[in-house]
């Protein structure tokens, strides 16, 4: 039996990179999965590919009415929601004097308003399902970063939100917790995904020469997968992390610890 067996999983930017991980993940342990996502052409591709326990749902984490339709859909396509992956995100570079208000609201919409929004609409699925079995917690998990913990030159906009991100996942555990939903983040280094290459500006470099360079600055000498940060993601929406309540789970091959 899976670790996730007979569970329902929302993730949004699942179309993608670690989304598109945690979706396989997620599968392979047992979950249904609904992926939500803004792409409408490898999100429908994959679902296809991943067959009938994958659902996809066009939408825009940071678009109320998207998440009502989202949630609708899965509770009526599956009986109600599990797990809730809030993994949709941009990436952004730029410095104080680079940095317009549009470019800070931009990455607070992604990474602060629309997690939260996502949360607001799929919180009574996940009351329901915290409530039927005392014994098993619903869970939400957000996709954090390193950045929410350590900001890095040239990524104003992006570290404050990350840092912002984090906060309202402490907020969401100090209120969710009565409530017997678990919330947790994953807060990968930097990840070879489609976003990452789109964040190659920060360092002025091609996003292969940053790879090889960074990961020669970790510990492990190498960087964090997609999948592994699937993971770590699907170890705190599973049973085994049934005591792990707001916490940070660092996904960096050891850059911060060390």
């Amino acid at each position: 039996m899976g670790r996730l067996s007979g569970r329902v999983a929302l993730i949004t930017g699942g179309a993608s990179g670690i989304g598109e991980a945690a979706c396989r993940r997620f599968l392979e342990e047992g979950a249904k999965v609904a992926l939500v996502d803004i792409d409408e052409q490898r999100g429908p591709a994959l679902a296809a590919e991943l067959g009938a326990d994958v659902l996809f749902l066009p939408g825009n984490h940071i678009n109320r009415d998207d998440n009502a339709r989202a949630i609708a859909a899965v509770v009526e396509h599956w009986g109600g929601l599990d797990i809730l992956y809030c993994n949709a995100g941009r990436g952004s570079a730029g410095t104080l004097e680079e940095t317009t208000d549009a470019a800070m609201q931009a990455d607070l919409d992604s990474h602060v308003i629309g997690p939260m929004r996502m949360v607001q609409a799929a919180l009574p699925a996940l009351r329901a399902s915290a409530t039927r079995d005392a014994r098993r917690s619903a869970a939400i998990v957000i996709t954090a970063s390193r950045s929410s913990l350590k900001a890095r030159p040239n990524m104003l906009s992006y570290a404050t939100a990350k840092h912002a991100e984090l906060g309202l996942m402490r907020a969401l555990a100090e209120d969710l917790g009565p409530m017997n939903i678990r919330v947790n983040a994953v807060c990968p280094g930097m990840v070879e995904t489609p976003l990452s290459r789109s964040m190659a500006a920060v360092y002025r470099a091609e996003p292969d020469e940053i790879y090889r360079k960074l990961a020669s600055e970790t510990p492990l000498r190498r960087l964090a997968r997609a999948v592994d940060v699937a993971n770590a993601a699907l170890f705190l929406a599973s049973d085994e992390a049934a005591a792990i309540h707001g916490h940070a789970l660092l996904v960096d091959s050891g850059v911060h610890a060390c």
